[in-house]
This record gives structure tokens, C-alpha cells and sequence, in this order.
């Protein structure tokens, strides 16, 4: 099929160049000029394993193009998938102007009926948003459908070859062929549902998966206080089936572009239609009050943090991507200048020059390119992302660089008995 993608970030992205893997000839397009310039010689702004290759691949076989032209992207096109950012405004809705600035291009360029794909995780009510804005400034035939990603960071590329369920959202017979043609490769339960359900599906997923890291987080506390152990408790609760083992990995809370932003969006919504959402604003207490858990733990070891230098292990949300948004790791550090600690900080993979940008850091924080430096003068490391090769780390280098052997353990990734043989002082989530 001819396919366009609006939008050239992470979902948009791996929709591209995917869509192109499975045999489409796939637009991307975007208003960022550098951007597209980059992605036109196989450069990626972010990381994720794999993608970067699979780009230069359909760029030499010239099954992905990249551009800035809105015609170009819309003309002849069978399906345009708006795969724009829906940033959180402080009232915790989601921000719609780039899909209605997407709309709008869309709707000023289309010549030939398309299927319109709204891919971004948006609202409620989205779809019928997105129609209205089209037909205002077009008069060929079009549908609007609702087709939201389950896009995990660090495994994209996976998920989206291996689904476990395609949701399409659609209000007529005809849009609905296509995109189940489009997916007929796929041997998941295909979703067809009206276009408002298939947009709730996507925000209560993530609520549900949200509240579960919340759930588990809050029994980890009390664990610590009864000498029960989190990890074990976690196993023999996801072996029940009508729990599942996924999501019940006590630590630091949830983060990414995703669960907070989606969380808060669904409250939001509930509020507007005179809902009072409880239990979702609890989720959304307990994951914050999870980060200033640990600089409670910080100063039970270190006790006054002021002018004590603490190691960071891990800047991104989780491992395998350098993203850093809602990252629990930026609040706790944030929380930890606020005692007065001094921070060095090692990440495999974030952009400190963009993490500088981003987060305006400044002189707060000194970033190191090996994990081991980054140790050297500090009272205690605390470890936020459970990189893989952290989980490897040399426990005497370790020992060996810090001033005193303290070490507090936001992702449980080592094992007790192997810290206490190595005399530290080690404090987890949920075990005693």
C-alpha cells in the first residue's frame, strides 16, 4: 500500500519504517527540516535497538522516503497515520495542536479518498476532531480511523512485528477493509470497534498497567516493614493467571512518555465529564511519593545529604532507550539537590548535551563516560535504570571507588547475599 506517516519521533518512526519492512512504500513526513535532513542519510535523532539499520535498509531498497513537502506526503496515498506528539499541559490533558495542525495540512492536500490514521495515544473524541477539521478544508471523500500503538521503548521494532492485538476504531464498512488488509500479515485477534472505544482501549491499557507498578510498589513498602520479601512475593502473585508476572517489578515507579502523561490525560478526562477518577489518583500519588522514598533511604545511609556526593547509575526511564522523559532518576537527582547532595552521573546511552538542554542541569551535576569514574569521591551510589550492565558490575570496583560502601538499589538488580558478603551498606525496594 501507499502509506504516509505525519510525524518523524519515536511512534512515527517505527510505524515508517516497519510499515515499509512489511512490503508498503511509506512516506514520513515532518515540519523539522534538520530532522528529515538527518533521517535522509540514516541518521536517528534517538536510540532504539535495531532501528537505525532497518532505515539505512529501506533506504537503499527505497521503500521509505523522508520529506518536509505536506503534498508530497498526502497526494496518492491510500493511508496517512497522524503519529504527532500529545504533550501534557499542567491541567493533565493532552495537548492536540499538532494533530490538529496535522489535520490541517491533510486536509489542504487531499486529493484522492485516503484512510486517516489517528496512531497517536489522543483523547477521546479525537477522531470526530480530526473529521471536522478535514472536511472544513476539503470536499473529496475520506474516513477517519483510530488505530493506537502498544509500542514498548527499548523493543519497538519487536512489538510492532509481533503484536498481541490490533485495535482499529472505525465508523463504516470501508476504512475498515483497508486497515485489516494492512494487517492481514498478522496473526493477532484483530479489534474492529467503533473509533471512541478503540481510543478509550489505549489510555485504560495504560491506567491498568500503571496501577499495577503503583500496587506493587505500595506492597514492596510494606514488605520492608513486615520482613516479607517483594521479589518473592511478585513471583508467587504472577503465577496466579488472573495476574500475570508482567508489571510487578517493585522500584522507583513508572516514567517514560507514556504512562504518566496517559495517566494523568485519563483523569483529566474523567474530570471534564464530572468524574472523580480515586483510584487513578492514588496511582498517581504513590509513584510520586515512590521518589521521595529513596532519598529517604538515601539519608537513612548517608544521613544530612548536604554537600555528600552520591553516584547516579542510569538517567533514561529504562533501559535500552536514551529517553529521558518523566525519568525517575531527573526527579530523584532534582530532589536530591534539594538536600544539597552533589551529583555525578553515568548513563549508557542519554545525550548529556540534550539532558543539559532539556533538563537545565547546568553546573548541578558532573557526567562521566565510564560507570566506575563516575564513583571515585562519593558517599553512596544509588542505581535508577536497570541497565543490563549494571546488573554486571564489578561489586569490589565498586567498593573500592566510594568513599564509603553505601549503596541504595531503585531496581533490586542485586542480589543480597552477594552485597553483604562484600560489606556494603545496601538498601532495595521491598526486601529486607
Amino acid at each position: 500500500m501507499r502509506i504516509s506517516i505525519f510525524g518523524s519521533g519515536y511512534v512515527g518512526l517505527v510505524t515508517a519504517v516497519c510499515l515499509a519492512k512489511l512490503g508498503n512504500e511509506v512516506i514520513c513526513y515532518d515540519i523539522d527540516r534538520e530532522k528529515i535532513d538527518k533521517l535522509q542519510k540514516g541518521i536517528v535523532t534517538f536510540f532504539e535497538p535495531g532501528l537505525k539499520d532497518l532505515i539505512i535498509k529501506n533506504l537503499a531498497e527505497k521503500k521509505i522516503f523522508f520529506t518536509v513537502d505536506p503534498l508530497f506526503a498526502v497526494r496518492d496515498r491510500d493511508i496517512i497515520f497522524i503519529a504527532v506528539g500529545t504533550p501534557q499541559k499542567k491541567s493533565g490533558e493532552a495537548d492536540l495542536s499538532y494533530v490538529k495542525n496535522a489535520a490541517n495540512e491533510i486536509g489542504k492536500n487531499l486529493k484522492n479518498y485516503t484512510v486517516i490514521v489517528n496512531k497517536s495515544t489522543v483523547p477521546v473524541g479525537t477522531g470526530l476532531l480530526v473529521e471536522n477539521i478535514i472536511e472544513k478544508r476539503n470536499k473529496h471523500s475520506f474516513d477517519v480511523v483510530s488505530n493506537p500503538e502498544f509500542l514498548s521503548e527499548g523493543r519497538a521494532l519487536y512489538d510492532f512485528m509481533n503484536p498481541e492485538r490490533i485495535v482499529i476504531g472505525s465508523r463504516s464498512l470501508r476504512p475498515k477493509k483497508i486497515m485489516n488488509k494492512l494487517y492481514e500479515s498478522f496473526s493477532c485477534p484483530m479489534i474492529n470497534t467503533k473509533v471512541e472505544t478503540a481510543e478509550m482501549i489505549k489510555y485504560a491499557s495504560n491506567a491498568f498497567l500503571a496501577t499495577k507498578i503503583s500496587f506493587i510498589n505500595e506492597i514492596a513498602n510494606i514488605c520492608e516493614r513486615v520482613g516479607a520479601d517483594i521479589e518473592e512475593v511478585s513471583y508467587g502473585m504472577g503465577l496466579d493467571s488472573r495476574i500475570g508476572n508482567k508489571f510487578l517489578n517493585a522500584g522507583v515507579g513508572y516514567g517514560g512518555s507514556c504512562f504518566p502523561k496517559d495517566v494523568k490525560a485519563l483523569n483529566n478526562i474523567a474530570a471534564v465529564n464530572e468524574y472523580d477518577f480515586k483510584l487513578l489518583k492514588s496511582v498517581i500519588r504513590v509513584n510520586n511519593d515512590q521518589r521521595k522514598l529513596i532519598v529517604e533511604k538515601a539519608e537513612r545511609l548517608l544521613g544530612d545529604l548536604k554537600e555528600k556526593k552520591v553516584c547516579v547509575w542510569g538517567l533514561s526511564y529504562k533501559p535500552d532507550t536514551d529517553d529521558i522523559r518523566e525519568s525517575a532518576a531527573i526527579d530523584i537527582i532534582k530532589l536530591f539537590h534539594k538536600k544539597g547532595a552533589i551529583i555525578n552521573a553515568y548513563d549508557p546511552k542519554v545525550n548529556y548535551d540534550q539532558l543539559n538542554k532539556e533538563v537545565k542541569f547546568k553546573n548541578k551535576i558532573v557526567f562521566y563516560m565510564n560507570k566506575y569514574d563516575a564513583l571515585k569521591n562519593c558517599h553512596g551510589l544509588f542505581i535508577a535504570t536497570e541497565w543490563n550492565e549494571f546488573r554486571k558490575a564489578d561489586l569490589k570496583r565498586i567498593k573500592s571507588n566510594l568513599i564509603e560502601p553505601n549503596v541504595i538499589d531503585g531496581r533490586n538488580i542485586f542480589e543480597i547475599k552477594s552485597v553483604n558478603k562484600h560489606g556494603f551498606n545496601y538498601l532495595s525496594i521491598g526486601r529486607s
